[in-house]
């Protein structure tokens, strides 16, 4: 199994580095077969005024999927005991459905999203603003999977969204909860209007933006 630790705002000591090799491998031990790499990022926030700013975020490649957990504490310490346990339910969930999926007779099943007019001026007189820089950048393999399995992503990955290849179209879609329950999927509009899937319908740029 490859670990692999990131500091950001933090130098990485030995006894940094043999702490979240102790937990980290401990939490991940039981399901070292589907575990190809686990990435561990730490970081210290600057500001001042965030109490919980000491960070342990760890994302894990297994076998196509992705599993992220991130926790936060005034002690760095307490933020990776807290994410090695929480990575360890992830990984536990995970390793549950793909029993459940090799027992069980697939189903179709399907997301559906209320259509909306689109409306072309999302900000009105704001002002848009992008961040000065960009601090990070990662990528990810897209396997083509239904919006079944996005949704299952979604659920393993500590985000409120999800970006994936949709198995049907081939397009880039994203799934995201709402903010008034349930979840959400994003998908690009032709310029006659409609998707192509027929099956789920986009939501309108304003509704994505209100519900985000």
């Amino acid at each position: 199994m490859k670990l692999v630790i990131h500091g950001k705002n933090i130098e990485i000591t030995d006894g940094i580095r043999e702490y979240v090799h102790q937990k980290i491998e401990k939490a991940v031990n039981h399901f070292q077969n589907l575990t190809n790499e686990v990435d561990v990022h730490l970081s210290v926030a600057r500001n001042p005024r965030i109490n919980d700013k000491q960070a342990a975020e760890v994302t894990i490649y297994a076998n196509g999927s992705v599993i992220r957990a991130e926790e936060s504490s005034e002690n760095l310490y307490a933020s990776i005991d807290m994410v090695a346990d929480k990575i360890a339910r992830k990984l536990r969930k995970y390793k549950e459905k793909r029993h459940d999926k090799k027992t069980q007779v697939p189903e179709k099943t399907s997301i559906a999203v209320e259509p909306a007019p689109v409306v072309e001026d999302l900000i009105g007189d704001r002002t848009p603003e992008l961040p000065e820089e960009v601090v990070r950048t990662k990528y990810f393999a897209m396997p083509p999977m239904t919006i079944t399995e996005a949704l299952e992503q979604l659920q393993l990955v500590d985000h409120d969204f999800y970006m994936f290849r949709n198995a049907e179209t081939g397009e880039i879609n994203v799934i995201y909860e709402r903010n008034h329950g349930g979840y959400g999927v994003i998908q690009p509009r032709n310029s006659n209007g409609n998707s192509k899937n027929g099956n789920v319908e986009t939501t309108s740029p304003a509704e994505k933006a209100h519900h985000y």
